[in-house]
Parts: structure tokens; sequence; C-alpha cells
């Protein structure tokens, strides 16, 4: 594993599921995380006892990154703790099931405010105080280029998350700082484990390597595009699914 040590890191919505898991990777590498959460300070701080347990450093910061008021704030406590920022991993977002029957305006404004706003204002806070070498991930998904119909605003915002992902690392190249996306496949979390009762055998079928993604696996892939393994790679997002198309 590369050595993050000096580093510090922002995971956006790492209180539990694939967020909890690129934190817990990043701080086994030697950085110090900020843990962020908006609604279970119970559950943040388990994942930063887990980190502090193995040796890590982290600390929680609660902060909405939907409400564009407490985005710099947020990071300006992480500075004030940490006193740098090298990488920002903008994982938090919201999913939730709509048909065209069920869909409304307020579950549009609910994703896109969290998923495509929330993430812009956070790289652009960000981006204020990231050095050459910094890097920006963002979470993605494989609905983005493999949309379901159950999940129309969904899909859409983590298409404009792509687009984002490009655009990002045009503009802030020149900057030499690196903007990755991550694209996960199905991966088990509590978040989704409702969703998922009895499409498990179906969900697997799909993917190539035969089984669902842990949290882990997506971890991996941060932990790969935040190393100096991937400093020739910018403004493009690595498919992480098991060879899996929905």
């Amino acid at each position: 594993m590369h050595d993050l040590s000096g580093k510090v890191a922002i995971v956006t919505g790492s209180s539990k599921g694939i967020g909890a898991g690129i934190a817990e990777r990043l701080a086994a590498q030697g950085a110090s995380v900020v843990v962020n959460y908006s609604r279970s300070a119970e559950d943040a701080a388990r994942v930063v006892d887990r980190i502090v347990a193995k040796g890590g450093v982290a600390f929680a910061i609660k902060a909405d990154i939907a409400n564009p008021a407490e985005i710099q704030p947020f990071v300006d406590a992480a500075i004030a703790r940490f006193g740098r920022l090298d990488i920002l991993v903008n994982n938090a977002g919201i999913y939730k099931i709509d048909t065209l029957d069920t869909l409304t305006a307020a579950s549009f404004d609910e994703h896109y405010n969290l998923n495509v706003r929330g993430l812009l204002l956070m790289t652009q806070a960000a981006a204020r105080v990231l050095s050459e070498g910094s890097v920006v991930v963002n979470i993605s998904s494989g609905l983005a280029k493999s949309p379901y119909p159950m999940v129309h605003v969904y899909c859409s915002t983590k298409g404009a998350v792509d687009t984002l992902t490009r655009s990002l690392a045009m503009e802030l190249g020149p900057r030499k700082i690196r903007v990755v996306g991550i694209a996960p496949g199905f991966t088990a979390t509590e978040g989704n484990a409702e969703s998922a009762k009895g499409m498990t055998d179906i969900l697997v079928a799909k993917t190539l390597l035969g089984r669902i993604g842990e949290p882990a696996d997506i971890a991996a892939a941060v932990a790969f595009a935040v190393s100096a393994d991937a400093l020739w790679v910018t403004g493009t997002t690595i498919d992480v699914a098991g060879g899996m198309v929905f």
C-alpha cells in the first residue's frame, strides 16, 4: 500500500457504507482523515474509533453537503484541525427509487442538491486550499452509463458527476490537481440492504466476477486513484464493478 503519511483527506458521507470503507482505507495508509456525517454522530464516532484503534488519525465533522451554507465552514473546520487538505473524496449522495409515476419535484431537488450541486460546491471550497499534487475523487455509479428505469433521477445525477469529473479536471489540471471518478457496481452497504432484498441472484448474474461488491473494493480503487501510481490519471471515471452491467 502507498504511504499517505502527511496527507489530509476529507471523505464526505463517510459515517457508514462505501464512505466509511474509504475513510478507513486512507487512514490505514497514513492519511489524517476527516470523517463527515450529516445526521448520526454515533455512526461517525464508530468510524473514527475504528481508525484510531488501528493507529490512525481521524476526526468527525458534521456538515450537510446538500446545504450550501455548511460547505465552506466544513472545509474551514478541517483546515483548522489539520492545517492542510490534499485529498477530497466526494462520496456523499442519496439514492431513492423513482418511476415516472412516483418521482416528484421534491425528490428531484433532493437528489441534485446533494449528488450534483453539493459535489460541485464542495470541490469549489476545497479547491481554494488544495495545492499542487492534490487529488479530487468523485464517487459515481455504473448507473451513469447503464441506467435503470426505476431510478431515473439518481442515474441522471451520476451522469452529471461523470461530466463534472471531466470539466473539473480540465480546470484544475493547470494547477497539477487531478480529478478522478470511481464508478462502483452494486456494492453491499447498510443503505441499500433493503432495496437489494430478493435481487442478489440477479445482481450477481450481471457481475462477471460472480459476487456483489464490498466497500473495501471501492476503497481500494480510491486508494489507487490518490496514489503515485495514478499520477497520469485524471479527467476519467474508472469502473469498479467486477464487470457488472446493470
